[in-house]
């Protein structure tokens, strides 16, 4: 199925606003409602130029919703197709699923929040998405966004995960999303549910919140400030540019088997320190930078995708080599500094208050 109008949660975040921006750039005719909270995560600055470009008045093909996902009476009514715009709207027939706190670390120091967005703000979807294809049936498709991290860690000479690796997730946030998905995979056995979970490895690209470890990278050592390594810099990460990403999704959104599950890598594993190196390379910056802090609980040492399923069923493969992607992805920052300051100093919270008091 292709679909007409999407219902995106979680869309102001990293790989949400790249989604989005991707599908509205890439299909003329879909609609996109976007619904998000607007947490320290969610920045409506990384969606300005969609909102120019696909949000007008008139024709419009992009609406943002602020908006708990744990309400369900907003997501019933979003589900339902009713973004409190236009009523021409054709009627919601995929959702794609971000919303979700997401930051290991985060999750260490709180985890009861990770389980309320990840788990209860799942469940609060199905239940909508359910309650309203059994008064409106119609050919429908959920996709549940996960991660690589619900599988554990892998040794240094283990196979990469398939779809088939047991579960066992080793932090509150990997296990949170291991919670949502069991949730998917019980709601399409015992409800006949039309979901479909998707496991990704690392993303990287433009827009990525600078706590995570390449933009992190990128901004301090621009700033010339130490770049902190945990423990000795050996974990393995296997990284995938987020365009990629977004075609993986839209290329399983509309051919993926419904009660499938496809990882989604980028066949691209590097330790962390040499990620770092690399980066302080490309910026022409010194290694003296680098500083090792105390690794943190239960560090996953290793993760790699096996990427056989998605690649022979639906044709996907990513485009994007990590040097070439690498490359534009540092550019994309020393670009476009102005963005990444007012998330570091969180003026962007402030322009996003500014914005909800205007259209209240």
């Amino acid at each position: 199925m292709k679909p007409n109008h999407l219902f995106v949660t979680g869309g102001g975040g990293f790989i949400g606003s790249n989604f989005i921006r991707w599908v509205l750039c890439n299909d003329q005719k879909v609609v996109v409602t976007n619904l998000d909270a607007l947490t320290y995560a969610g920045n409506l600055e990384s969606l300005v130029d969609v909102d120019e470009r696909f949000g007008s008045e008139g024709d419009a093909r992009y609406r943002f919703v602020h908006g708990d996902i744990c309400d369900p009476a907003i997501a019933r009514r979003l589900v339902s197709g009713k973004s409190g715009g236009s009523d021409t709207l054709p009627p919601v027939d995929g959702v794609v699923h971000f919303a979700a706190e997401s930051h290991v670390d985060r999750s260490i120091l709180g985890p009861a929040l990770f389980v309320e967005t990840n788990v209860k703000g799942t469940l609060t979807l199905l239940e909508a998405c359910r309650e309203e294809l059994a008064e409106r049936p119609r050919d429908f498709r959920f996709i549940h966004v996960s991660t690589d991290e619900v599988y554990g860690s892998l040794g240094p000479d283990d196979a990469a995960f398939t779809e088939l690796t047991p579960l066992a997730p080793n932090s509150p946030y990997s296990a949170s999303k291991a919670g949502s998905d069991m949730l998917v995979r019980a709601y399409t056995e015992t409800f006949e549910f039309p979901g479909i979970i998707t496991r990704c490895s690392n993303n990287y690209g433009p827009y990525q919140f600078p706590e995570k470890l390449i933009p992190l990278m990128i901004t301090r050592a621009l700033q010339n400030h130490a770049l902190p390594v945990y423990g000795d810099g050996l974990n393995v990460r296997d990284w995938l540019h987020v365009e990629d990403h977004a075609y993986a999704l839209w290329t399983i959104l509309c051919k993926g088997r419904e009660g499938e599950v496809y990882n989604i890598g980028g066949e691209s594993e590097v330790k962390n320190i040499d990620m770092v190196k690399r980066i302080l390379e490309t910026l022409r910056k010194p290694e003296s930078l680098i500083k090792f802090v105390t690794d943190r609980p239960g560090h996953d040492r290793r993760y790699a995708m096996n990427i056989s399923k998605i690649r022979n069923e639906l044709g996907w493969t990513p485009s994007h080599t990590l040097d070439a992607g690498l490359a534009a992805t540092v550019e994309w920052y020393l670009e476009n500094q102005t963005w990444w300051e007012r998330v570091i100093s969180e003026a962007y919270r402030a322009a996003s208050e500014m914005y909800l008091a205007s259209t209240s």
